[in-house]
């Protein structure tokens, strides 16, 4: 399996009331699919809006994993998923919710 590069990515940080310290949400995500993973989105629960798209101009390949560093200065860990596939794909887009702070690993499955 090939291991790429540290993804991460910052979004706009909101001003915090407390003087809290947010901590980086790391995980490994694995496409265990026969599809490239092209796009992948996350958003704390309860924002209707998807953040950038966490690869940029990547893409995750079948068999292939990725380190996740998220970076937002949030100090939530209830995390919507988003996984778009080429167009190419038979596979839908699909859409998940997890605890990314008690998450060591995440795998797509078909």
């Amino acid at each position: 399996m090939k291991l790429r590069h540290v993804v991460a990515f910052s979004a706009a940080f909101a001003a915090l009331a407390s003087s809290a310290k947010a901590e980086d949400l790391v995980f490994m995500l694995t496409n265990n699919t026969r599809s490239t993973l092209e796009r992948f989105y996350t958003s704390p629960v309860g924002v209707n809006d998807w953040e950038e798209d966490v690869f940029g101009n990547d893409v995750l390949q079948p068999g292939e994993s990725i380190k996740i560093t998220i970076r937002d200065g949030r100090t939530v860990c209830k995390y919507d998923m988003r996984f778009e596939f080429t167009e190419d794909s038979d596979l839908d887009t699909t859409e998940d919710t997890q605890n990314l702070c008690e998450l060591g690993s995440y795998t797509i499955h078909e």
